[in-house]
C-alpha cells in the first residue's frame, strides 16, 4: 500500500465561487501509477468545502442562491462580532458541506458518475489563495 499527497494551489473569487478539481485530481491520480484504492481531497481552511455536483452552468447559479437562503451572508454571526471579518456565514457552509470528500478509483480512473465532478467552493467573503490536499492511498 502506497500513500502519496499532493497540493493544488488556485486562485479563488470568493463569495461561493465553484471551481471544478476533477481534471486536475485525475492528472495526480495518474501521475501516482497506482491502479486501485482511494483518493482524498481536502479543503485546507474553515471558509471552503469540497463536494461532487454536476458542474454544468444551472447549478453554478442555483447553489449559490439557495445557500443564501439558507445560510445568508448578511445575517447576525456572532462569530462576526468576535472576530469583524464578516464571514460567519463561510464558517458555517463549510462546517455543514464538509472540507472533505473521498473517491475510490479502480483501473486509475475516479469512480465518478457520468455527469459528477469534483468540486470546491470558496464560501469567503473576499478572493483568496486556496490550498486542497490530494492524497492517494493505493496499489
Amino acid at each position: 500500500m502506497k500513500i502519496i499527497t499532493k497540493e493544488i494551489i488556485l486562485q479563488s473569487r470568493g463569495n461561493c465561487n465553484i471551481i471544478d478539481l476533477t481534471d486536475e485530481t485525475q492528472k495526480i491520480l495518474n501521475e501516482t501509477n497506482l491502479l486501485e484504492g482511494s483518493c482524498g481531497i481536502f479543503s485546507i481552511g474553515s471558509t471552503a468545502a469540497v463536494t461532487t455536483i454536476e458542474y454544468e452552468p444551472g447549478l453554478l447559479r442555483d447553489i449559490p442562491r439557495i445557500l443564501d437562503k439558507l445560510i445568508p451572508q448578511f445575517s447576525k454571526y456572532y462569530h462576526n462580532e468576535t472576530w469583524g471579518d464578516g464571514n460567519g456565514h463561510a464558517h458555517i457552509r463549510s462546517a455543514l458541506i464538509g472540507t472533505s470528500l473521498n473517491v475510490p478509483f479502480r483501473n486509475g480512473m475516479l469512480m465518478l458518475g457520468t455527469w459528477q465532478q469534483i468540486v470546491l467552493i470558496d464560501f469567503d467573503n473576499k478572493k483568496r489563495t486556496r490550498r486542497v490536499a490530494i492524497q492517494v492511498t493505493g496499489k
